[in-house]
């Protein structure tokens, strides 16, 4: 119900699972994270109008909006399939049509997410398990090598985290687990219903 609530609200299309499997073993399949859980997360966990979020892997830019929508902050999707980056950039027109925001600072980029050039300006960055370990690697040296050139706070979310990821910033990284936030009544099943919040220290 939340899913045609919120889509219908903001004027989007996100729903659907990918079909089929990615040819690369390192991409996993797109599946966007549901309304439910984007409530939970931030009823726990602030964003502000100076944040700038990067979500890897936004297929068709559900989070993207919903950040955008509640608070304003400026937002950045990162989508390596064609068709649901130009999914994302028909939810942006229609959205902007819908909601006649005060700024429009949402951006889609069609590139592999270790290919993105992380700006001075992310700050928080997040994945719901979108490819192996070994990308995400990657893709936190890209973050951490930002934050050399221009430090400041950064915060990684990760919903439904695998244990790679886990293991890999408590072990190699000088981040540190802030928050989580458990899915209530769906975490009692399945203990990777939760959010993990880490903050970089520097």
């Amino acid at each position: 119900m939340k899913e045609y609530y919120y889509d219908k609200l903001m004027g989007i299309k996100t729903g659907g699972d990918q079909n089929g499997f990615n040819k690369s073993f390192h991409y996993h399949r797109y599946e966007p994270t549901p309304y439910s859980a984007l409530e939970e997360l931030f009823n726990n966990y602030k964003i502000t109008s100076n944040d700038r979020i990067v979500d890897f892997g936004c297929g068709k830019g559900r989070l993207n909006f919903y950040i955008h929508y509640h608070f304003r902050a400026s937002v950045v999707g990162i989508e390596m399939n064609e068709d649901y980056y130009h999914d994302a950039i028909e939810n942006r027109k229609n959205y902007l049509k819908m909601t006649h925001p005060i700024n429009d600072l949402i951006y889609f980029h069609c590139c592999l997410a270790e290919e993105y050039k992380v700006e001075t300006v992310d700050n928080r960055f997040y994945f719901f398990n979108p490819f192996s370990i070994q990308i995400f690697m990657k893709i936190i040296n890209n973050i951490l090598l930002s934050v050399e050139t221009a430090e400041r706070d950064v915060e990684i979310i990760l919903y439904y985290p695998s244990e790679d990821y886990i293991y890999y910033l408590e072990n190699n990284t000088t981040f540190e687990l802030k928050k989580e936030i458990i899915l209530p009544y769906l975490h009692e099943r399945n203990p990777n219903e939760r959010f993990l919040i880490y903050q970089l220290n520097v």
